[in-house]
């Protein structure tokens, strides 16, 4: 009989950890909203300790999110009173609230990390679960690093934990070290003595990529009796990611027999949220990568087509049409009107919109599509993003006196001088400014950063084409240095110089903000 497996996204917490893929709190939510579309079973929401925005996006998805029997809302807690506390108060608005603590269990993270006895780093693992039960019923504990702790400490700690309250063990594989024989046995191991202890503790496991090996790790695991998988869409988390949820939830549905497992995830809407993720992050999705990658439906080799011709199955294991994709793609213009457009945006999962906020990215929608006459599923993608984006900017007005925006510009390109010209306003103030440099990109940041007055250098400039065709949005993103703290920030326009700018003006604004709230 196939085991129902509970998916536990980390989207909005691992994923959220590489560096310039921080989301605002609508987008936060916006991402949730996806993935409850989805039906994972539990959604990690952040890490509220970290900071007041963090703490008030983990609290804005309980209430708006977490109002269903069928999700869990939980957040990330180091193993002291004030992190847990802060768990608590963020996602004890949510109907099915759980507290996740983490605490290493290797000796790498015991001498080297902590600096203390094993015992002592049990203890406190041990108190941190009986206090959490006091606040929740439902508490996890992960052991971090554990593919490379002693097995018997690490089994200790399961067990002391499991008799203090924690109701969800997990294993995680914290530095992508392990490979799927070992963890597999490793799992296997830790499952027959846990079902000895409580056979109602869920067995849970955490991959990293850094060998390439999470998602191979994580079915391993499942094959050896793990209950649940924790993921992430894409694949995104820190260093080189996490296990992704569309790999393990299609492995498994693909190859039911050699599994005998299932999940409740709604595998039509795996494209959707993948494309959600990757433009509010601003991470790409490598062309080759399984299952949500550009090309992981696109055959070119000839003897490939004859085949497919032939036969969908004879290259295609898995369906398109499975996954959430459609052959057709529907072409929007200026003159397709509201009804469509709503439409479009319906079903790329952005169905509780508000009237305003429908209005605003419609009118966002026109300005395009006068200009690239065609709007593609990834530009609506980039206008509801853009909308977001320009709203919270508008909820703090303490600093609209303070933010750089641009009027105008003009580059000039050629061999022998590159040169540019910008126009600013800050509050009431206008500024204007020119520069030459070593090309146009150059002469462009030049001029900017004169009239700025910031001691900003650039670190990392990339463009590419959000969707396709000649008239395609540009997107660039940009990494800059400012006082040995850098600064990531991303724009799209259908002119390119101008995205350029604006990428470089919201890299600016954000070292602003920055600054201002320190003084505050």
């Amino acid at each position: 009989m196939a085991r129902k497996i509970w998916v536990f996204d980390t989207t909005l917490r691992d994923g959220e950890q590489v560096p310039g893929a921080k989301l605002n709190l609508y987008e936060k939510v916006e991402v949730a909203q996806q993935l409850k579309k989805l039906q994972v079973d539990i959604i990690e929401a952040g890490f509220p300790a970290s900071s007041t925005g963090d703490f008030q996006a983990v609290k804005a998805i309980a209430e708006k999110v977490g109002n269903t029997d069928s999700l869990m809302i939980t957040a990330l807690a180091r193993a002291v009173k004030s992190d847990i506390d802060a768990v608590y108060q963020s996602v004890k608005y949510a109907v099915n609230p759980l507290i996740h603590i983490v605490l290493g269990t290797s000796d790498i993270h015991v001498e080297k990390k902590f600096g203390k006895s094993k015992d002592q780093i049990l203890d406190i693992g041990v108190e941190a679960v009986k206090y959490a039960k006091t606040l929740l019923p439902d508490v996890q504990y992960s052991t971090e690093d554990a593919s490379r702790s002693d097995f018997e400490y690490l089994w200790s700690t399961i067990e002391a934990v499991v008799k203090a309250g924690a109701t969800i063990i997990n294993v995680p594989d914290t530095v992508g070290y392990a490979i799927p024989e070992e963890f597999g046995e490793l799992i296997f191991k830790i499952n027959d003595r846990l079902k000895n202890v409580n056979d109602e503790v869920l067995l849970s496991v955490h991959c990293h990529n850094d060998l390439g090996m999470a998602t191979a790790n994580t079915l391993a695991a499942i094959k050896n009796g793990a209950d649940k998988v924790e993921c992430t869409i894409n694949g995104i988390g820190e260093r080189a990611g996490n296990a992704a949820l569309e790999e393990v939830v299609m492995a498994l549905h693909t190859r039911s027999t050699a599994y005998g497992a299932y999940t409740n995830v709604n595998k039509k809407e795996i494209m959707n949220t993948s494309r959600l993720v990757s433009s509010f992050m601003g991470l790409d999705v490598q062309v080759n990568k399984a299952i949500t990658g550009g090309n992981a439906f696109a055959h070119s080799s000839g003897i490939h087509q004859d085949g497919l011709l032939k036969s969908r199955d004879a290259y295609e294991i898995i369906s398109p049409v499975e996954i959430g994709l459609e052959d057709m793609e529907l072409v929007l213009t200026a003159r397709s009107g509201r009804h469509a457009v709503k439409n479009a945006l319906g079903k790329l999962g952005f169905q509780s919109l508000t009237d305003q906020q429908f209005e605003g990215i419609f009118a966002a929608f026109l300005a395009l599509a006068d200009a690239k006459k065609e709007v593609y599923d990834h530009d609506l993608y980039v206008l509801v993003e853009n909308y977001y984006r320009e709203h919270e900017k508008n909820q703090d007005m303490r600093y609209s006196d303070q933010f750089y925006e641009l009027v105008d510009l003009q580059v000039i390109s050629n061999t022998a001088f590159p040169s540019a010209s910008i126009h600013l306003k800050k509050g009431d103030q206008t500024i204007k400014g020119s520069s030459v440099g070593d090309g146009p990109i150059d002469a462009l940041y030049s001029a900017i950063t004169d009239v700025c007055d910031l001691d900003v250098k650039l670190m990392e400039y990339h463009i590419s084409s959000v969707s396709r065709g000649k008239e395609a949005l540009g997107k660039v993103k940009i990494q800059v240095e400012c006082k040995g703290n850098t600064y990531t920030a991303k724009a799209t326009d259908t002119d390119i110089m101008k995205a350029s700018a604006l990428a470089f003006i919201n890299a600016i604004n954000s070292i602003i903000v920055e600054n201002l709230i320190l003084v505050d």
